[in-house]
Parts: C-alpha cells; sequence; structure tokens
C-alpha cells in the first residue's frame, strides 16, 4: 500500500510526535535515557499502533526503533496485523542497527524528524555518523534512503516541498516540537555521566 505524503501526513506524525512519543521521552529521560523515540501507525486511517522511547539503561540495544519493535513483537496486534500495512515514525533519524531492525521486521518505510546531523550537532549524540563513517565508510546522508528494503523520508523535506500555506502550521508545530527536546536533551546531558550506557 502506497503511502501519500502530503500536509496531512505530515500533521498527524508531528502530532504523533509531540502528544505519543514526547511524554513517554519526558519520562524517559528523567530515568536517564537518550532522547530518541519512535511510533507505529497504520497505513489505513494513521491510527496509532503503538509508541515507544529510548530504554537504553535496561540495554543498550533498547533504541527508541528497536525498544518500540521489542514491546510490538510482546503484544497480540503483532500476530493480527502486518507490518507492511503500518507507517514507522522515529524522531530521529535512526541509526545503522535501527535501520537494518526495520528492515527485518518488514517495514517498507520510516519517517523521522531529526537528521544523523541534528542528533551530532544539536543533540551532541554523534554515534550514528560515527558509525556509518568508521563501519561502513559512508559520509553523511551516503546510505540509501530508496532501496530494496524501505524508503527512508524526512519530516522537513516534505515540508519543503508543500505550498506556503500548508508548510506554515506545519512548521510552527515543528519549532515547538524542537524547542521541547532542546529542553529533554539539556537534561538528559546534565546527567548523562551518572547512567550505565555505554555510548553515552
Amino acid at each position: 500500500m502506497a503511502i501519500t505524503e502530503n500536509a496531512d501526513l505530515v500533521g498527524r506524525l508531528l502530532d504523533v510526535m509531540e502528544h505519543d512519543i514526547l511524554p513517554l521521552t519526558d519520562r524517559g529521560v528523567a530515568e536517564g535515557n537518550k532522547v530518541f523515540g519512535a511510533a507505529l501507525l497504520r497505513k489505513t486511517d494513521r491510527t496509532l499502533v503503538m509508541a515507544e522511547t529510548n530504554r537504553e539503561t535496561e540495554n543498550p540495544l533498547w533504541h527508541g526503533e528497536v525498544h518500540l519493535l521489542k514491546c510490538f513483537y510482546e503484544t497480540p496486534v503483532s500476530k493480527q496485523e502486518s507490518t507492511r500495512d503500518m507507517m514507522f515514525m522515529s524522531t530521529h533519524e535512526p541509526c545503522t542497527m535501527c535501520m537494518s531492525a526495520i528492515a527485518w521486521a518488514g517495514f517498507d518505510n520510516f519517517f523521522y524528524f531529526f537528521s544523523h546531523q541534528d542528533s551530532r550537532d544539536s543533540f551532541s549524540i554523534p554515534h550514528d555518523l560515527k558509525m556509518l563513517k568508521e563501519v561502513f565508510g559512508l559520509e553523511p546522508g551516503g546510505y540509501n534512503h530508496d532501496n530494496a528494503f524501505w524508503r527512508g523520508r524526512g519530516i522537513f523535506d516534505l515540508i519543503a516541498t508543500l505550498p506556503d500555506d500548508q508548510a506554515a502550521p506545519l512548521l510552527d508545530q515543528a519549532h515547538r516540537i524542537r524547542a521541547r527536546y532542546a529542553e529533554l536533551s539539556n537534561a538528559y546531558q546534565s546527567t548523562k555521566d551518572d547512567n550505565t550506557i555505554p555510548l553515552n
């Protein structure tokens, strides 16, 4: 099932990020976890299947995306609905592990708000870009956003394709979301030396 990339889609993704993922991330950061989160939505009506956040203080593999998949496969809905019929929303451009997990789980898409460069420059978490460079020899943005497994799309790239009258309210909401994540990032950075996350 094709996903129509338009203002309504972007608005729904931003709403899920602001109202479903952010409250979970707020609590997660208070417990020492990073600011990354993710959600699953049905392609048909864009209803929320599940939202989750980073839980690396429990397990360093529980990035927001991977922890979401763990929780999803622990519920009955994973036996009743196909991942091919869902959209994958990530607050931050997925790292190489999470991209692979998305592919292994059978999703044909993902959408993200913050880029790898944002993770490095705005959040002081450079590991995504370092992994791409050190392990795979790739420069920022060097992976294939369209490949045999999925299409990866940045929300700001989608907004840039919209007419100004449609883009303006979405950018207002996006700026509000950015401001809240900046606060959470400051909170995480102020306590990260006290947690047990290997790559903090």
